[in-house]
């Protein structure tokens, strides 16, 4: 009986033993041992980094809208000492700037290349979408597109720059603040935004208020009746809004930033100045610039990639002189003496030739699309022209919606208008 109990105790102990040192030799492995699904943490790890880069950029926007300097500036690398320093004078400059709303969104980090730190400091390349939109004015809000360098140190996020994606073409978006101070002057239809003394815009704000009734009336529906104008320091410094180089906008006075159609990026157009060519302008000149662009603004979401720029330019220079009182050859002068050379245009100006470097072929394609506008006001009716524009940017041939609008094939009608320059250029 006693050397039973034994054997039961022993072997009790045995088991409890060989439990133990299971158990051990379990955690040991759960100590010791790597993760057994490595991705798994990894992106979890990731999640984390944007989740605490998204939380950064809330921040950063909040402050914005705040006016709260101290909480902007808290969001910036305080060891990028150039980029803080250009981003208090951001900070400043957009003060006067009246904004309904402001967010950012991170897009996708890796979005260029970005070699290790110094100082071992970590490091995620981000592509991040500015929106903002302006008290009053702004429907729908203005994207723009942002390479940011954000670093991690001592547990916290920072944005540490926005051009290190330049060498890799991923330039950061310019905006008017991002060039100095911001003045902001008021007319009853429009808001100017550009640098300068208050004086020196307000010319611009009257002539935009003049502008607008124009385009109501031409086109009544479909936008807000209000227009945004931006005027730039130089050419130089509109090319840079635009994404482009100055030689690109050098024969244009103004142009109007903004996508084509409803479902675009940009929603709300930006009437954009070119302060040198502008200076240029007569007084005629300067006022059926902005009504033209301010055209644009009007038929933006009636404007598509089924546009051809003969129509969508036309109608614009159609609106703005319309009650002009000058005659077809005072207003296309360039082709008035193609014509009267006998070099009547064979067919409707193409898109290309609105990209033309020659400044004449140029003109005459403006006047060439004007005339054509004009046309269909004269023999048919604006509501008719209107129609027209209407239905081209719905899609389809050209051909089908002159057809249903005109009753005219696109060869009769091309052939109408040819006899129409002859008839007012010659």
């Amino acid at each position: 009986m006693a050397a039973a109990q034994l054997r039961r105790s022993l072997t009790a102990s045995l088991v409890r033993v060989a439990v133990l040192a299971a158990l051990f030799a379990l955690l040991f492995q759960c100590t010791v041992h790597p993760s057994p699904h490595p991705a798994k943490a990894t992106a979890t790890a990731a999640d984390a980094a944007e989740a605490g880069m998204r939380q950064l950029l809330t921040r950063q926007a909040a402050a914005v809208l705040h006016r709260d300097r101290p909480a902007f500036l808290a969001a910036v690398d305080p060891r990028a000492t150039g980029y803080l320093t250009r981003q208090r004078k951001v900070f400043d400059d957009l003060a006067d700037v009246p904004l309904a709303a402001w967010s950012y969104r991170l897009v996708a980090t890796g979005a260029f290349p970005l070699p290790p730190a110094a100082d071992g400091t970590v490091r995620t390349a981000a592509q991040v979408e500015l929106r903002y939109r302006l008290t009053g004015f702004d429907t729908q809000p203005v994207s723009a597109t942002y390479y940011l360098t954000f670093a991690h140190r001592d547990g916290h996020w920072y944005v540490a720059g926005d051009d290190d994606g330049a060498a890799a073409g991923k330039r950061s978006a310019v905006e008017l603040w991002d060039q100095g101070p911001v003045t902001v002057v008021r007319g009853r239809y429009s808001l100017v935004l550009g640098p300068g003394p208050a004086a020196a815009l307000r010319r611009y704000a009257d002539e935009a208020d003049e502008a607008v009734p124009q385009v109501r009336h031409a086109w009544p529906d479909g936008w807000t009746g209000k227009v945004v104008v931006e005027v730039p320091g130089s050419l130089a410094r509109m090319a840079a809004l635009l994404g482009a180089e100055p030689a690109d906008y050098r024969n244009f006075a103004a142009v109007t930033a903004g996508e084509a159609g409803g479902t675009a990026t940009f929603h709300s157009d930006r009437v954009i100045i070119n302060p040198e060519a502008f200076a240029g302008l007569s007084e005629f000149g300067r006022q059926t610039t902005l009504t033209h662009e301010t055209t644009h603004v009007a038929t933006r979401a009636t404007t598509t990639a089924n546009t051809p720029l003969w129509l969508s330019e036309g109608v614009a220079d159609w609106t703005a002189y319309r009650t002009s009182g000058r005659t077809a050859r005072e207003i296309a002068a360039e082709l008035s003496t193609a014509v009267a050379s006998g070099q009547v245009p064979a067919a409707l100006p193409t898109d290309a030739d609105f990209h033309a470097t020659d400044a004449a072929a140029l003109s005459r394609a403006y006047e060439g699309g004007w005339l054509a506008c004009r046309m269909v006001a004269d023999q048919w009716s604006p509501a008719r022209l209107t129609d027209l524009y209407r239905a081209v940017a719905a899609g389809g041939s050209l051909d089908s919606h002159l057809r249903a609008t005109l009753g005219l094939t696109l060869p009769d009608f091309t052939a109408r208008w040819r006899a129409y320059l002859q008839q007012e250029l010659a």
